[in-house]
């Protein structure tokens, strides 16, 4: 049989692709491992997938920044690479399949130790350290943006967008709009902040909902502990802390989106063709992938952009409407390409290597 080893972890973003590829790799009669931390958000998503055999490995953060973990967390990292040798031989993979995060490290180095093809990818337009150092003993990287391949040396680097979770083609609006209280005679706006919330927008979102809601329903995905119970059966309006086999339904439901821009997040709002306004995080909470990602996008016509030292009660507003009334043109810009070809091509690569 053959086996493959996922990694990837520390964020949402660095697991969900994973998963997205898991019932591809089953379907083609694939033992799937995946190596990760047992503390990290990766072991929470993955144990709940069945038939993949989960390991966990130590593993120190990759700081760009003066930090006192900086001279601890190297150890770690070493004391992973042999956990993730050890591992790796005892199941002996075909391929290993990266999506970056500090705990891809240890696991794609000791891939390359035991001579195994490793395979990485990279979601951002600009790689994360994660990437940069794992391109270094990776046979090929794959890029969710076209942009991505002139960032690696050596021609490694190709094309070929990211998984997206079936299940997110599966959604059905009636069940959507019966989770969230709505009706049906007004068009819906679904806000969200990537998996742990977006605590500005959240805020700036509730000042205005009740002018929103005097045209729109809706349905604000806040983030653990952010929901507030101010807002609190309020018609029309409906929060959720987090939502995972309801989120389908409420992708369908919605006619427009408000959130971060996240490479994943936005990769499937455009496979839906969901027209969304773009709040990245700013430079001073991040590393400034999201406004890479942001502006790529604007300037392909398939997002409307909102920088978050630019959000007022007014900007925001006004950026929601005009949103909405251009949704068609942001839809016919996003139907003139298939974005959904992500899974097909890095499954095409994975049987090649293999």
């Amino acid at each position: 049989m053959k086996r493959i080893v996922l990694t990837g972890g520390g964020t949402a973003g660095h697991v969900t692709p994973n998963i997205a590829l898991i019932p591809e790799l089953k379907r083609n009669g694939w033992e799937i491992h995946y190596i990760g931390t047992k503390s990290g958000i990766e072991y929470n998503l993955i144990s709940k997938q069945s038939g993949v055999i989960y390991h966990a490995v130590q593993s120190g953060k990759l700081r760009r920044y003066l930090d006192v973990k900086n001279f601890t967390d190297p150890f770690k990292v070493a004391y992973g690479i042999g956990q993730s040798m050890r591992i790796i031989q005892k199941i002996k993979p075909n391929v290993i399949f990266s999506k970056g995060g500090f705990v891809s490290v240890p696991v794609v180095i000791g891939g390359w130790a035991n001579r195994i093809p490793v395979i990485v990818h990279e979601s951002d337009i600009t790689p994360g350290l994660a990437n940069k150092i794992a391109s270094l003993f990776a046979q090929v990287i794959c890029t969710t943006f076209p942009e991505t391949v002139s960032q690696f040396k050596g021609n490694k680097a190709i094309y070929t967008g990211t998984p997206i979770r079936k299940e997110l083609f599966q959604g059905n609006a009636e069940t959507g709009r019966k989770l969230c209280g709505f009706t049906q005679e007004k068009p819906v706006i679904m806000v969200m902040g990537g998996s742990s919330g977006a605590v500005a927008i959240n805020n700036c979102l509730r000042k205005i909902v009740k002018k929103l809601l005097t045209r729109f329903q809706i349905v604000h995905i806040c983030g653990k502990g952010n929901v507030d119970s101010n807002y609190a059966d309020i018609p029309g309006y409906a929060q959720f802390e987090y939502l995972d086999k309801e989120l389908p339904h409420v992708m369908a439901l919605a006619d427009i989106v408000v959130s971060r821009a996240g490479s994943n997040s936005i990769h499937e709002f455009l496979a839906l063709k969901k027209p969304c306004l773009l709040i990245p995080l700013p430079l001073k909470a991040s590393r400034g992938d999201q406004i890479l990602n942001a502006k790529s996008f604007e300037k392909k016509g398939y997002s409307k952009v909102l920088m978050q030292e630019d959000m007022t009660e007014d900007s925001l507003y006004l950026s929601i409407l005009d949103l909405y009334n251009k949704r068609h043109q942001y839809i016919n810009a996003m139907s003139a390409e298939d974005h959904t070809s992500g899974t097909r091509n890095i499954m095409e690569i994975i049987n090649r290597f293999a």
